[in-house]
């Protein structure tokens, strides 16, 4: 069966790879390490003009937390804004805040840059409190989708609570199971989920 396959990718051979092994869509970022950073102006140009696929840019300015200064918000406008200047499709943001709750003030302000590209919130979901409040956040600020582990350590531990999670979005909002996903267990997340799209880091012929 023909998953539709988000790639997370990290450098043109990645992103080359990607589209001969039937990935669908491209979440460009760098230093997987610290868990994703916002790729530079250079690979995200590069990106674009090496592949048809959409484009979806991480938009994250440093590892650990996901709670930002002012300056770190504006720092993540002004890359926001290059994306939508130079032909991505979309970006990928989360925000929280010290609370764990989802930070609604500084999401507003970016997707209000972002607009008209498609946003997803990424796995700061995961580091919530509480992640069915932060579900209905999430839907309210109008994102297109949500890549989650199910608000476990990988999308497989989580499978039967993204099936949750996919059942009380009622299609308001695409659940993209991430994280961990493989060619060997995609199936029994999928089952195990209801979802749709799906999120991986593993770039592989295996998924031919």
């Amino acid at each position: 069966m023909k998953y539709f396959r988000e790639a997370c990718c990290t450098s043109i051979e990645t992103v080359r790879a990607a589209g001969r092994t039937g990935a669908r869509r491209i979440e460009l970022c760098e230093q997987l390490e610290l868990g994703g950073v916002t790729p530079s102006e250079a690979l995200l140009r590069e990106a674009l003009a090496a592949t048809d696929l959409p484009v979806n840019v991480l938009i994250r300015p440093r590892g650990g937390n996901f709670v930002y200064d002012e300056a770190e918000v504006q720092q993540m406008l002004c890359d926001i804004r290059l994306c939508r200047a130079i032909g991505a499709a979309g970006i990928v943001i989360g925000a929280l805040t010290p609370e764990g709750s989802v930070d609604l003030a500084v999401m507003r302000r970016l997707i209000a840059e972002a607009r008209p590209l498609s946003v997803t919130f990424h796995r700061a979901f995961d580091e919530s409190a509480s992640p069915l409040e932060a579900l209905e956040d999430v839907i309210g600020l109008g994102c297109e989708r949500l890549l989650s582990s199910g608000h476990a350590p990988d999308a497989f531990a989580g499978r039967e609570f993204l099936g949750t999670m996919v059942r009380r979005a009622a299609g308001r909002i695409i659940i993209m199971p991430g994280c961990g996903v493989r060619p060997g267990n995609i199936a029994q997340i999928a089952l195990a989920s209801g979802a749709t799209e799906f999120h991986s880091s593993f770039v592989s012929e295996e998924w031919e």
